[in-house]
């Protein structure tokens, strides 16, 4: 594999990126929003005595469960697709590149493009709340950013499993958002509806709910938020005292795995379909 065609991809990619409408209407309204947590965080201190970054993360962590995955698999869905459908995807591989140095170039640049949107989103809510003088723990903030990252890149690896498989963007694209759907709305409802249908035990419950990487991610948050899950009810007690300090290099572990085994199933798609 030659690493220079793969640079060579990320830096088109990028470029690209900055001139996707979509792209920068997501960038632009997660910023925005979280902007507008931070502020009503500084705004509601002296009614609620709480402030400050602990407050701002707590908003953040489902401002980042709707917009993070939505980016990252509408983003990933249209990549490949799009250029198939555009019939440039052809013109690429006509280059002396690989599809495997293709679909690198690929991911990467757009894993760089939304970690990019990312920092600056949390970077703009992070200097609005040391201007105004909030306290509270940075690292909690930092490292919600970090979970918010591996969120987006999984999220991308997932879009671009679709991309490889689908001939058409809108197909595409329509399946990413239905895809979205369900791992957002019918998450928290779906589980709580299927324990009490077939009167599942709490270890079922809590597999289930790490299958789902939204909810591996809302885990991971609140165990950096409050150092106890508590808050997320039989399931949450029940993963803490059952994988104690191992749970949350566990819960790290599988949004890797998230990241890196559709892209491996999506590069083998890809070798399989090609163009066409």
């Amino acid at each position: 594999m030659d690493f220079e065609n793969v640079l060579i991809l990320i830096q088109k990619e990028l470029r690209d990126a900055l001139r996707n409408r979509w792209f920068l209407l997501y960038a632009v309204a997660f910023a925005a929003l979280s902007l507008a947590l931070a502020w009503l965080s500084v705004s509601g201190a002296g009614s609620y005595g709480v402030a400050g970054f602990g407050r701002t993360t707590a908003g953040l962590i489902n401002l980042v469960l709707l917009i993070v995955p939505l980016m990252g698999l509408t983003l990933g869905a249209m990549s490949l697709a799009g250029e198939r459908e555009k019939g440039t995807l052809v013109y690429l591989l006509a280059q002396p590149i690989s599809a495997t140095e293709l679909l690198l170039g690929k991911f990467i640049g757009l894993a760089l493009a939304l970690t990019a949107a990312l920092v600056i989103g949390f970077g703009l809510t992070g200097l609005m709340m040391v201007i105004s003088g909030s306290g509270g723990d940075f690292i909690i903030f930092a490292t919600l950013m970090a979970l918010a990252i591996l969120l987006a890149v999984a999220s991308l690896s997932v879009g671009f499993l679709i991309s490889a498989a689908v001939r058409r963007a809108a197909t595409a694209v329509g399946l990413a958002l239905f895809l979205w759907l369900v791992l957002v709305y019918f998450g928290d409802l779906g589980l709580m509806g299927t324990a009490m249908v077939v009167q599942m035990d709490v270890g079922q419950l809590l597999t289930l709910a790490l299958v789902n990487p939204l909810q591996v991610f809302k885990i991971a948050a609140v165990l950096n938020l409050r150092d106890n899950l508590e808050v997320l009810g039989p399931a949450g007690i029940y993963a803490f005292r059952t994988y104690g300090g191992a749970l949350w290099p566990l819960l790290v572990g599988l949004l890797l795995a998230w990241a890196a085994v559709p892209l491996a199933l999506s590069l083998r798609v890809f070798r399989g379909r090609g163009v066409l």
